[in-house]
This record gives structure tokens, sequence and C-alpha cells, in this order.
């Protein structure tokens, strides 16, 4: 499975960086994420131009000579930023001109080896375009004039951003009906993923190590069962952001975040010793904000005292820890001896068949319908709220549309009581929804 191309808008502080990342999302909601291996936060969107579909980022001001700690720390996190992206939006102020530290910016992000598009903010008009012609100081053919605030230019820079990435309709045209489903699998370090992935995928594919950290990179295994094809994928264990040092290691969170982005199905293995921790549950929280669907593996269980109430006990105490992905399965298994791995695959093709399921217009209207009779929207500045129109526009997660007066006036009480509507009556017990609520025309 190809992942989506990611752009991260790069640039020094106040250049109008999360202004451009704002108009670019448009009513998309962002997604903050602190992320391990970056020592402050990232905001991520996905976002579609025209059928071109991205990950876009937004990073903290980057200022190359700083050492005040705040200042290197939203470094750091650009440099991680850099690392993920395809393709770079080097944002720089066209009314400040070409900057000191634009220059070194520019020759440190032309050392990375990225795409890299230079945009100058801010110029409203051709009393600013004069400004332009010093950026060119930077060896560039294009600078891209644009107004973040004003969503000038954006256009012609969207365009040419996207241009060679790939068609969403077409790609999944050209997709082949006998595709493998892309499961990764994700954890901390030395909780037993590629232990996990030699027992199911026969083969010792994957260096297993009890030392943790031994997976660098990414690696698929892809494996025929039952007839069907699945790609096995291998992560770098997820650390705190405290617990990494190296820089290699830091490289290795990144993949590890770029598998979750490329698989259908992550499964978040976790210790049964050592229960669902806060960084396991941080790792779900990364699949869940991507929409990913997630079986919750419980590994060596083997090691763990059982009576009649543990397995119910242990259920309810990694629910409660990841309330926003309750549906999620959970298994438990032992990598060492074998103990119910086979089930994984079982489950897998129970939760893949309804993370690709589609839902017909009509009776997805009349489950909605019933559900306003049973219990009305309210009212929001004066105005009966109601949905005259729903749809699912995708699927992987399932997405669904509802159009209403007033996307506002939608309480997040009511998006649960229809998403959990639509779970009951179409069978998606097992995986994540995705709603959007757009003004009616």
């Amino acid at each position: 499975m190809q992942a989506k191309p990611v752009i991260a808008i790069v640039g020094r502080p106040n250049v109008g960086k999360s202004t451009l990342f704002n108009r670019i999302a448009g009513n998309q909601k962002a997604i903050v994420i602190d992320e391990p291996g970056a020592t402050r936060d990232r905001n991520y969107t996905d976002c579609n131009w025209y059928g071109k579909a991205f990950t876009l980022i937004d990073t903290g001001g980057f200022e190359p000579a700083a050492e005040e700690r705040i200042l290197v720390q939203m470094r750091e996190q650009t440099n991680l930023a850099v690392e993920e992206a395809d393709v770079i939006i080097f944002l720089m102020d066209g009314r400040d001109g070409l900057m000191s530290s634009d220059m070194e910016i520019a020759n440190y992000l032309r050392g990375r080896g990225k795409n890299i598009f230079f945009a100058a903010n801010k110029v409203d008009g051709v009393r600013h375009e004069e400004l332009l012609t010093e950026f060119y100081r930077l060896g560039i053919e294009r600078i891209y004039p644009i107004s973040a605030q004003h969503g000038l230019g954006l256009d012609e820079l969207l365009d040419a951003l996207t241009e060679n990435f790939p068609d969403v309709d077409q790609s999944r045209k050209d997709k082949d009906e006998d595709e493998p489903i892309a499961v990764a699998i994700v954890g901390k370090p030395n909780v037993g993923k590629s232990s996990l992935i030699n027992l199911i995928s026969g083969k010792q594919r994957s260096i297993a190590n009890p030392t943790p950290g031994t997976t660098r990179d990414a690696i698929d295994t892809t494996i025929r069962v039952h007839k069907k094809n699945y790609l096995l994928i291998d992560t770098a264990g997820i650390r705190r952001k405290n617990k990494i040092s190296l820089t290699l290691e830091k490289y290795s969170v990144i993949q590890a975040l770029k598998t979750i982005n490329r698989c259908d199905i992550a499964l978040i293995l976790i210790d049964a010793e050592e229960g669902m921790t806060e960084q396991d549950a941080k790792i779900a929280g990364l699949a869940y904000e991507r929409g990913k669907a997630c079986i919750i593996i419980v590994n060596k269980w083997d090691k763990v005292s059982k009576d009649n109430a543990t397995v119910g006990k242990y259920v309810a105490s990694v629910k409660e820890k990841i309330k926003f992905m309750d549906f999620a399965p959970i298994l438990f298994i032992s990598a060492l001896t074998g103990q119910r791995a086979p089930k994984i695959f079982d489950v897998i093709n129970q939760v893949y068949s309804q993370y690709s399921k589609r839902v017909d217009t009509s009776p997805l209207n009349d489950l909605v319908e019933k559900a306003g009779r049973k219990n009305p929207m309210g009212r929001y500045q004066n105005r009966a709220m109601s949905i005259s129109y729903a749809t699912q526009i995708d699927v992987k997660p399932p997405t669904f549309v509802f159009f209403v007066p007033n996307p506002k006036g939608v309480h997040f009480s009511y998006e649960r009581y229809l998403m959990n509507s639509i779970r009951e009556e179409f069978g998606f017990d097992k995986v994540p929804l995705k709603m959007i609520f757009r003004k009616k025309r």
C-alpha cells in the first residue's frame, strides 16, 4: 500500500506557517499529536486538492543558530518533520525580505535531498511584489508569492505541489483485487513484534533479539493464509520521547509513524505483564488519529497467573485506558509458544471486512431519519437542526458526510449518538468511523 505524500511547512518564526496550514486544511480538523521523538507538538491533517490526497504538517519556527532551549526544541521537531516529508514548503516573509536565517534554512533544506517549493507570504498585491526579487539570491528558479491570510496565490502553489501526486480515484481503480491486506505490527521496543512476525509467517524474516531497538527500519513480509494475501510490516519500537537519544533511533521513530500511514490495520502489541501503559495508549492514539483499524494484541500471556476473572478484568483495564478506541478487538497470545496466534488472521479478516465496507445511501438515510425522530438534534441560533441528507464517501475508514443547516450546531454527543446508531445498524463494531458535517446548500 502506498502512503499518502507528506508536505511539511518550514520556516523561521512568525512568517505565517500556521495561517497557511489552516488555509490549506480549510475546515478539516487538524490533529495535534505529541509524537515520540519530537520535543514539541506538530500539527497534522489529511488534505485533498482536486483528487490529490496528501498529509500536511505544520511546524514550529526554525532558527538555525538559536541556543535558547525552546528554540532548540522547535528546531528539533522541525528536523523530524523534514525527515518525514516528501515535499517541503519553505515559507518566508515577503514583507521582511530575504533574511540571513532564511539563507541558512535554505542551505539546510538543500542538504536533505527533498523537493522544495519556495514561497513568500504576506504578498497582498502589486505593492509588495517588487520585494520578491531579492529572494532570487537563493539561487532558485521560482518563488511563489502568496497571502495565506487572504488565500491569494495558493491555487498556483498547490497545483505545482501536487502535480506528480497520485490521483486518489485513479489509484483505487488501478488496485489489484488481490492486493494484500497491509498489517503493521507496532508497539514499544521489546514487546515481541519480530517474534510474532516470525511465528505467523513461518520464516526468520526479522531478527528476534531481546535487546530493545534491534529493528531499525520497517521490514515487509508478504504471506498467504487461507487463500488471502497479507503484507506484514515490522517496525522499530516507538519509545517515549525522553528516552530517545540517538539520531538513528529518532529516524526509526519516523519510519514507524510512516509504517502506520501505510497500513490498513495496526496490531498494537503490548506486554501482558506490564499491561496497557501510557506509552501503549499513545501509540494506539497515533494509529487512531490516522483513521487506522486497530487490534490490541496482548503478548506474553503465558507468563501471567490467571483465574476465571483474569481476562475480563484485563479487558476492562485496557478499554479504560483507551476509551477513544474501545471498539478495537483484544486478543491474548504468546508469540513464544504460539498460543492463540492463528486466531490473529480470523480477527484481521473480520476487522478488514468492516473497514472496507460500503453502505448504500438509501438505508443510511432511512437510519438517519429514524434516529432523528427518536432523538431530535435540537436548535442552534434559533434555528431547528436536522440532517437533510447523508452519504458514505469513502472507506478505510468508513467515512460519512451529513448535510445540516450549520455544522457548528452539531453537538459532539449527537455525533456520538449517530456514530453508535450506524455501528449497531450496519455492523461497524470493530473499526473507527469518520463523521463529517457540512452545510447544506
